[in-house]
């Protein structure tokens, strides 16, 4: 039985049509003991159409009423996935101390102040220098912005970009993706296991195990399993070979939040 979904979207999200209370009673009939909510906060997202901003304090009460409600049946946790740019880092600080989040998830969906999804980011790049200049962001961000549980879909770069074959090899951003992982460990923080790169047709989740046994070699312990869920019905959505993956990697326990603190409970 799958313990928790760290990783989901309500339609509080910008691309999500998901109601909360809905995604609640999917988790429960799935016989998930957490729901972790991480809808989306971007700031100065470069595509207006998405804003990916959430009015927090309708947000709290809507959440506060269903955790109350369903607390007999499922823990409900109070997350966020924030999509960093160095440029709105004082911004994103104001919100994260203004509200008692429970676990936040640091993700990189911008690069140098281009969109990843509708591919402005590719456009003059060729594959490789794509891939490795998304890595030299999120490299940026880990050196410069602390305030985050785990790093969110580390190797996602490949879903996009307008490239014949998107796969993305370990070894050919070896130096790079390993600074990023001491980077995090140093730093006290994790990584996710997120099972969306199943439904986006890569065959494995984000990271691939490569990644994964790399970050488990260099003594990180804090990982947390996620869907990426904007809908019902891939909540908690290849969970099964998430659970393998973490078996595989060396890991023995996952991790979960309370009030910005990790712990563990054994697979």
């Amino acid at each position: 039985m799958f313990y928790a979904d760290y990783h989901a979207h309500s339609s509080f999200s910008t691309d999500s049509n998901a109601e909360m209370e809905d995604l609640i009673k999917t988790a429960i009939t799935l016989g998930l003991k957490q729901i972790a909510f991480t809808d989306h906060i971007d700031y100065d997202y470069p595509d207006p159409a998405f804003p990916f901003m959430i009015d927090y304090d309708h947000y709290i009460k809507v959440f506060d009423a269903l955790k109350e409600k369903y607390k007999d049946q499922i823990e409900v946790v109070l997350g966020v996935e924030i999509g960093f740019q160095p440029h709105v880092a004082k911004q994103i600080e104001e919100v994260l101390s203004q509200y008692p989040f429970d676990f936040v998830i640091c993700s990189t969906h911008v690069c140098d102040r281009l969109d990843l999804y509708n591919g402005d980011f590719f456009k003059d790049k060729d594959q490789k220098n794509a891939y490795l200049r998304y890595f030299e962001c999120v490299l940026y961000n880990v050196k410069n912005f602390f305030n985050y549980d785990v790093y969110g879909h580390i190797d996602y770069i490949n879903r996009y970009g307008n490239y014949k074959n998107k796969s993305l090899s370990y070894e050919d951003y070896k130096e790079v993706i390993d600074s990023i992982l001491k980077t995090i460990i140093e730093s006290g923080k994790g990584i996710e296991i997120n099972t969306s790169g199943f439904r986006y047709g890569l065959g494995y989740a984000h990271p691939q195990l490569a990644i994964l046994k790399r970050y488990k070699e260099l003594g990180g312990k804090i990982i947390t399993i996620g869907s990426d869920a904007h809908s019902s019905k891939d909540l908690a959505s290849h969970f099964d070979e998430a659970y393998k993956l973490i078996k595989a990697a060396g890991f023995s326990e996952i991790t979960l939040f309370k009030n910005r603190k990790p712990y563990f409970i054994k697979l």
